[in-house]
Parts: structure tokens; sequence; C-alpha cells
């Protein structure tokens, strides 16, 4: 297990300096001017090259990469040419808000799509199972920024129940206004995950519910209630937890989309001004942050299933 978790870790390590690289060059190798664009028409060229040597933009382009890449690891995340200022002053505020908005998706997304899993699994090929398997699935092949114009479109504008953005503008907003906030982009998101943590739920349950150990707690005299909430649960949720985990990748994606629609101060919108604006510290840095979240969680749903699963971990360890 030990080799296992090295492996995944020198894998992450790997995946993180092809990402830094592909993002730098990328990024550079977009057309035009930035110290044009920023400095205006009428900027003399000695303006220009001043521009350019503060952001370091007249050394070659290897020296920049090396350059940035080793700020980077010192957690210097550089600085926004759009503000003037420290990108980290701006990612971080962007950060909090993206976090608040994924920890209320799973709040909404986990409890909601297990127990989706569970009812599907305990009437299994009937109609409320062929509803929520199919609905869910079905859900799930449809974009979020499709769910999110939707939302917006029903229970914003026709029916006008819930707000439609995502962040109260107006005075100090109470915790329940903010959360009211959060509800129609946390059920974009929702709609997308639920169909995959739900069927992987049923069949972890199902699985379990025609095990021995369900068969020998029911000739014992437990009712069928009882052995599925004593034994059934226990055993075929941990499967779901890992599949959770390993979902996160999607829900940060789907973060981005979703922001950007309901107008959310986040890490979605952040990106995509730095993406009109060419701000190379603010856009490589967030992409970067982004893409160690979710390498990190994807090494966390890695190590643990290999926990969880005892044909995994025992092929690991032989």
């Amino acid at each position: 297990m030990k080799k296992y978790i090295l492996n995944r870790l020198g894998l992450s390590v790997v995946t993180m300096f092809i990402v830094a690289t592909i993002v730098f060059f990328l990024t550079r190798i977009l057309p035009g001017n930035v110290a044009r664009r920023y400095l205006g028409r009428s900027a003399t060229e000695e303006d220009l090259v001043k521009f350019n040597t503060k952001f370091g933009l007249d050394e070659p382009l290897f020296t920049q990469f090396y350059s940035w890449l080793g700020d980077l690891l010192t957690g210097d995340l550089g600085t926004s040419m759009a503000f003037n200022k420290p990108a980290s002053e701006l990612l971080l505020p962007a950060i909090g808000y993206s976090s608040r908005l994924a920890l209320m998706s799973f709040l909404i997304i986990v409890p909601l799509s297990i127990a989706g899993g569970i009812v599907a699994a305990m009437y299994r090929g009937k109609l409320v199972d062929r509803i929520l398997t199919v609905g869910g699935l079905s859900a799930a092949v449809i974009p979020e920024f499709v769910w999110a114009v939707t939302l917006i479109l029903v229970f914003g504008v026709i029916l006008g129940v819930l707000p439609v953005t995502a962040f109260p503008t107006r005075g100090d907003p109470t915790f329940f206004a903010q959360i009211e906030h959060l509800i129609l982009p946390s059920t974009a998101l929702l709609l997308v995950l639920f169909g995959y943590i739900a069927r992987i739920t049923r069949a972890s349950v199902i699985e379990a519910l025609e095990s021995d150990y369900m068969r020998t707690a029911v000739l014992k005299g437990l009712s069928r209630r009882r052995a599925v909430v004593t034994h059934v649960l226990r055993n075929a949720l941990l499967p779901s937890i890992a599949v959770i985990a390993s979902q996160v990748p999607y829900l940060v994606g789907g973060l981005v989309t979703v922001e950007i629609v309901f107008n959310y101060p986040g890490f979605g919108t952040i990106l995509r001004d730095a993406v009109g604006g060419r701000d190379y510290a603010v856009l490589q840095s967030g992409v970067m942050l982004t893409s160690l979240v979710i390498v990190l969680f994807q090494l966390a749903a890695d190590i643990l299933f290999a926990v969880l699963n005892p044909r995994i971990r025992s092929r690991i360890t032989e």
C-alpha cells in the first residue's frame, strides 16, 4: 500500500508539472501585444518597454517559465496586470466564494444522491427505480449551463420564487438570504451529478442485499428493514464514499460554468475575466490552483477506493 501511495503521489507531481507547462505556453501563444492592450494605442515605445520589464515579458520564454514556476512553488502567485496588485488578493476571496458554493452543493448532492440510490435498490425493477435511474442518467447528460439557464427561466423568471443570481447584491445579507441565492446554482450541479452517484449506490446496495450475510441476518430473525440499516448500508456505502470523492473534479468544472451563468464572484468569474484580459498571473495561478484541487481529490479518491475495496487492496499488497 505504501508503494502504491508513493506512486500515486509521484504521478500527481508529474501531472501538475505537465499542467503548468501547458497552461504557461498556451497563455503565451495567444495573439496580440499584451503591453499595448493595457497601455493603449497612445503609449510610447518607452512605456511598452517599462511595462514588459516590470512583468518580465522581455525575458526569453523559457526563462519566464522557470521564473514563474519557481515563484509558484514558493507561494508567489505573481502580480495582476489588470489591477497592478498581487494575484493572491484577487484569487483568495474567489476561493472563499467558490468553496461556499461547493460546500452548499455537496450538502445537497451527497444526501439526495445516496438516498436516491438506496430507494432505487430497495424497489429494484419497479416504477420508482426506473424513474430515479433513467431520470438521473438523462439529467446527467445535459450540461450544467443548460440546467442553470433552465432553472433561472422557470424558478426565477416565470415563477419568481427564487433569486436569479447566486450572490446578494444589496445590503448586508443574512445567512439564510445567502443560502437562498445558492439554491439554484447548487440544484444545477445536483442534476448533473445525481445520476452517477445514485447509480453506483444502487449497485452497491443491490450487491449487499444479495450477499450471504444479509441472508444470514434475515434467517436469524432480523426484519428486512433492520437488516438493511444494520448490515447493508454500512457495507454498501463504503464504495459510494470513494465514488463521491472522485466526483470532485466534475464538481469543480461545473462550478466554473455555473458561476459564470449566475454571475457569482468565484473562481469561474475570475478566470473568465483573466482570459478576456490576458491577465497572465491571475489566469495561470487560477488554473494551477484549480488543477491542484482536482489532483488532490483524485489522489484521495484513488487511495480511499483502494483502502475500502478489498479486491484492489489485496492486489496492491501482493
